[in-house]
Formats: structure tokens, C-alpha cells, sequence
């Protein structure tokens, strides 16, 4: 089977998720899908799941176009995407999750033990040791993932979508799930692997396709191709500005230092810098952050601001400390979605801007203003839900609860800025950042997987890994491509495993020079 894709585009409004995309996946083969948040990928796995209709391009198997996919024709026509979140559902058992939605049905009931030896058979034919009978949720990650491969091959799947399939697998785990892999590739599976993880490329991919703001820039058969080639193409280095060299004064007391864990190094953040948090998905950024701020209370620790050592153990005793998190996940853990734009920006503010124990709409609309301007919020609308916006207008009126007058944060935590932001909305949320800490002093901890953030925000970079900080440089003279090769290991540079060999074929490569 031959999946193609001709010129997929997806917009939403003026923002284009997908530009022109062309990609093929043959049977027999995995070819990986690569680039940084916001490059389209998830977008483009939805084209191909059925949940999302693309504005033009067409989708074809076997060169039949396939045209108004919804998820149920998707998977009728041998289409399974699993994401990253699996989609099971922890209270029912292995096989009422294999069945779930084509249950067998003997009249008005199911037929439970047929189910149960189906999924045995299906479990054993990838090789996953698991009882059908136990409920999901009692599973581990490793076991979750496999129940969800399960489920797609029961279901006859001639392409296999995986969706960062090794986000949340042990070491063991995901080499087990590496061996699946070949082995469905063996047995003529189409696979699209969607991963971060350079290393898990280069031994099971046969061809790749780097993503770049909804545009497929590079692609190539990995026969061939190094380590290095991968870490060019996803950094585009050449569109790269270099970074601006620090005038920060670290000769004080910093306003934020976490000592070190286990063999890593302290960080420290001084008034006026900005230090990125870098590493990649796992490396635990996002734990630290919320372990410094006390919304994590099983990980809670030990800090130092501006030298008084404090364990916070609650965001409201962060914030009393004049530390504030701007959380990764805006929608479940940053806005209220229902609420409008002026409510979500000034809620942390509304209790200093009252009067005799009375909200003051007159003094909330004038910060909202003044955040709406300083955040380039477009629309300029305080009625308007939250809802209503755009990703990265969602993401300004996040982060403005930081930036007026009427905010007294002297230390912010910032988890993924811009996942989910378009290109404009980017640079106007690094100007701000910049801003709060060059203009205001503001010590910035920023955390990202993205080299080009790092460049583009800080002062420092700090390497995160297994939890612990593991080395912090300067960011100018650094470049996008030399901070990607760090975090990545250097001991499979050649594509030359041969229990993962790939196909042979020959190498092809486009490029293309983008606009900013």
C-alpha cells in the first residue's frame, strides 16, 4: 500500500498550519516525521486520522484519493493514528478497549469471552505479554502503548501512524517498542513515525521528512545519512539571527538559585537574564519548574531567592514570594476559556486594583489596556472569551498577567512559551520577554526543546537531562545546530545497525529558503 500526500494545506483563518506538503509512505517501510512544535506535524497526522479536513491537497492510497475523511472512514480505509495519549480508557479491560466502538454481538449483547480470545490473539501477535481481562489503567506506559498497537492492527491497519510513541516509556519500554516496529515492518506495514529523538531515527527509519512552519523543507532516504544531517535540517541554522551578547550583571546575589540534583550543576538566574531551560521531551524541565513553584508537592525543593533559602510550597506561596508560572498547557492549567480576555488577564491582579473591597471595572480595563498593548493582542477586545482567540493570542493574554504595572513578579517560570504559536506571534512574545528583563529586571527561567528559542530569548542555557541540570553556556557565539547536537547522544551517527537496516534506496534532498 502507498500512501501519498500531494500538496496538503491547512489554514486556519490567516494562519497556514500546512503549506504544500508532499510526502509518501510505502508499504514496508517507516519513514520518520521531524521537526519542532508548531512545524505541522500534528496538524498533518490529523489530515491523515480523519479529524481534521484539509483547505486543499489531496490524500490518495494506492492512488485513490481519499476526500472528506472523518476518523471513522479513516480507519475503514486502513488508517490508524495513535497519539501520543493513547486515547484508551483506564476503567474498562484490555480487550473492552480493543473492541471499544466494533464491540461482537450476539442480538442485544457481547459476546465478552469471543472478545477475550480475540485480544489474546491480537496481544500475541505483537508479542505483548498482557492479560486481556486486567483493567487499562493498571498497566504501565510501556503495556499501554502496546494494547494501543493492538487495537490498531486487530483492526487490519495497513498505515500505522505513532505519535512520539517513546514520550513516556522507560529505556527498556521503548526498546521493546523499537523491535514492534521493525517487526510490523517486516510483515509490510506503513509506518510514519513522528518523533523528537534523533537516535530512534537513525536505527528504524528508512526515509525522513523534516517540517518547518507547516512546510516539508527536507527529506531524504536515511541510507546514507549521518546524525549531522538531521541536526542541520531541523535546526536551520541559516535563517538563524546570532544572538545578542549579555550585558547582565552576575557579580550579586542571583534572584533565583536551585541547587544542583544528583551529578548536575546549580542554576542560577540574576536579575535582568534570561536562562533557558534545554533539553529534551522527558529530560524533566517541566517537573523543575514545578517543583520550584509548589504546584508538583510530591517534588517539592529547596531554592534560594536572592539568597534566602525558601521552600515554596504552593503557587500562593510562590506568588507571595513574587514567583509566577506561565504554565505549558494554557487551556487546562493557564486561562479560562469561557471567561473573556480582560477577566483572564487582570485575575491576578484584581484584588490590588479594588476599592473599599469593590472590583474596580475602570482600573481592571485600564492594566487590560495596558497588557493588551504592550502584548500587541490582536483582537483589542477585553468582551471577547478566551476561546475566541488564536493559539498564540491565547498565549499574550497568558503571559500579560506578568507584564503591567499592576504586577509585582520579580521571577518568572515560563514552560514552553510558543508551542502552539505562529511565526508572528512568536517574535512578538520574545520582544516582551526580553523586555521584562531588560526594562523591568525580571529574572526569566524559560524551559523549551526548541534550539532556535534559546537563540532567539537567552542569556545562558542550561542542559537538562534524567531531571538534573548538566551544564550551563553562554548563549552568544552559540548556534541553533551546536546546542541540537548536545542534547543529543553522538553514539549512532552513522545508520549503520544492522538489525535495523533499512531499505535501500537512493538519497534525495530539497531545501528551501523560507521567509521569517
Amino acid at each position: 500500500m502507498t500512501v501519498e500526500l500531494t500538496g496538503l494545506t491547512k489554514r486556519y483563518g490567516a494562519t497556514t498550519a500546512l503549506d504544500s506538503v508532499d510526502l509518501t509512505v510505502e508499504s514496508g517501510e517507516v519513514h520518520a516525521l521531524l521537526g519542532h512544535n508548531g512545524a505541522g506535524k500534528s496538524t498533518l497526522i490529523k489530515c491523515l486520522g480523519g479529524s481534521v479536513r484539509p483547505t486543499s491537497g489531496t490524500i490518495a492510497l494506492d492512488g485513490r484519493p481519499l476526500e472528506n475523511l472523518t476518523p471513522r472512514s479513516a480507519i475503514d480505509a486502513g488508517i490508524s493514528v495513535i497519539y501520543q495519549h493513547l486515547g484508551l480508557i483506564d476503567g474498562l479491560t484490555v480487550s473492552e478497549n480493543l473492541f471499544l466502538g466494533n464491540e461482537l454481538t450476539a442480538g442485544l449483547f457481547v459476546r465478552s469471552r469471543s472478545q477475550r480470545i480475540v485480544a489474546a490473539e491480537s496481544l500475541a501477535r505483537i508479542g505483548a505479554d498482557i492479560d486481556p481481562d486486567i483493567p487499562v489503567g493498571a498497566l504501565s506506559s510501556g503495556g499501554r502503548q502496546m494494547v494501543a498497537i493492538a487495537k490498531a492492527i486487530q483492526r487490519d491497519a495497513k498505515l500505522l501512524i505513532l505519535d512520539e510513541p517513546t514520550a513516556a516509556l522507560s529505556p527498556v519500554e521503548a526498546a521493546a517498542l523499537g523491535r514492534l516496529v521493525l517487526q510490523l515492518r517486516a510483515e509490510g506495514l506503513a509506518i510514519l513515525y513522528v518523533t523528537h529523538l534523533l537516535n530512534e531515527v537513525m536505527t528504524l527509519a528508512d526515509r525522513v521528512t523534516v517540517l518547518r512552519n507547516g512546510r516539508a523543507v527536507w527529506a531524504a532516504h536515511m541510507a546514507g545519512t549521518a546524525k549531522g544531517d538531521l541536526v542541520r535540517a531541523i535546526s536551520d541554522s541559516a535563517g538563524e539571527a546570532p544572538a545578542e551578547a549579555s550585558n547582565v550583571d552576575r557579580s550579586g546575589v542571583p534572584a533565583l538559585r536551585v541547587p544542583a540534583a544528583a551529578d548536575g550543576v546549580d542554576l542560577e538566574v540574576f536579575p535582568g537574564e534570561i536562562v533557558a531551560l534545554y533539553g529534551l521531551m522527558g529530560a524533566g524541565r517541566t517537573k523543575l519548574l514545578e517543583s520550584v513553584y509548589g504546584s508538583r508537592p510530591s517534588s517539592r525543593r529547596e531554592v534560594e531567592l536572592s539568597g534566602e533559602a525558601v521552600t515554596l510550597g504552593s503557587p500562593g506561596a510562590a506568588l507571595a514570594a513574587q514567583v509566577a508560572l506561565v504554565p505549558a498547557d494554557r487551556h487546562s492549567q493557564g486561562l479560562f476559556l469561557s471567561l473573556p480576555a480582560q477577566e483572564n488577564s487582570v485575575t491576578r491582579a484584581m484584588a490590588m486594583l479594588a476599592r473599599l473591597g469593590f472590583r474596580s471595572p475602570t482600573r481592571e480595563r485600564e492594566v487590560f489596556d495596558e497588557a493588551a498593548s504592550l502584548m500587541s493582542l490582536k483582537p483589542h477586545n477585553p468582551a471577547l472569551p478566551a476561546e475566541r482567540f488564536s493559539g498564540g493570542n491565547q498565549q499574550k493574554i497568558l503571559i500579560s498577567r506578568w507584564v503591567t504595572s499592576a504586577s509585582d513578579a520579580r521571577i518568572l517560570l515560563v514552560d514552553d512559551p510558543t508551542q502552539g504559536v505562529d511565526v508572528g506571534a512568536r517574535t512578538e512574545i520574545y520582544a516582551v520577554l526580553r523586555d521584562l528583563a531588560r526594562e523591568k529586571g525580571m529574572a526569566i527561567l524559560v524551559s523549551t526543546n526548541e534550539p532556535e528559542e534559546v537563540i532567539a530569548l537567552a542569556d545562558r542555557c542550561a542542559f537538562m537531562a534524567d531531571g538534573a541540570v548538566t551544564g550551563i553556556v553562554d548563549v552568544p557565539g552559540t548556534t541553533a545546530e551546536e546546542l541540537l547536537s548536545t542534547i543529543h547522544p553522538s553514539d549512532a551517527d552513522d545508520h549503520s545497525d544492522a538489525t535495523a537496516s533499512p531499505s535501500p534506496g537512493n538519497r534525495t534532498t530539497t531545501r528551501e529558503t523560507e521567509a521569517a
